[in-house]
């Protein structure tokens, strides 16, 4: 029988990434990118700072992924005051320009405002007119809409 492989004794992932050479260089990169991050939290206003992400600094050129058409939009207003704030720190002594990229996060959706409350009124006068109606499926969905009463 073939001796068994030796095994080489495990070791915490903080060491494999100080150590391993490919990893070093990603757990640098990104330690460098949350870094310009927290810069560029300094000049967004705060109701920005969770729909901006850096993508990539190099070569003069800053990469924003945006969550939305809104708020690249809104940015793309700012862009000028905005690289005027980055050029003023030393870390983004040789920016040249602010590239936006829109990106939708692709985590679950959260409701925007308050769920659907119905007053009493407003949810018989769903149920009324959904007794009157023969579509199924249009019954069905005023059905539920009549559900969604005030607590």
């Amino acid at each position: 029988m073939p001796a068994p492989p030796e095994t080489s004794a495990a070791r915490p992932p903080a060491v494999l990434l100080r150590e391993a050479r490919p990893l070093k260089a990603l757990l640098s990169q990104a330690q460098r990118l949350s870094q310009i991050k927290r810069l560029l939290d300094t000049q967004l206003q705060p109701a920005a700072r969770e729909h901006c992400h850096v993508a990539a600094w190099r070569e003069g050129s800053l990469l924003l992924v945006v969550t939305d058409g809104h708020w690249a939009t809104r940015l793309r207003y700012q862009q000028r005051r905005l690289q005027q704030g980055l050029q003023g720190m030393p870390e983004f002594a040789g920016l040249t320009r602010i590239l936006f990229k829109v990106q939708p996060s692709v985590g679950p959706r959260r409701a925007s405002g308050p769920g659907l409350n119905l007053s009493d009124t407003a949810a018989e006068s769903l149920q009324a007119a959904a007794e009157g109606v023969t579509d199924p499926n249009l019954r069905a969905a005023l059905e539920r809409l009549a559900r969604h009463r005030r607590k």
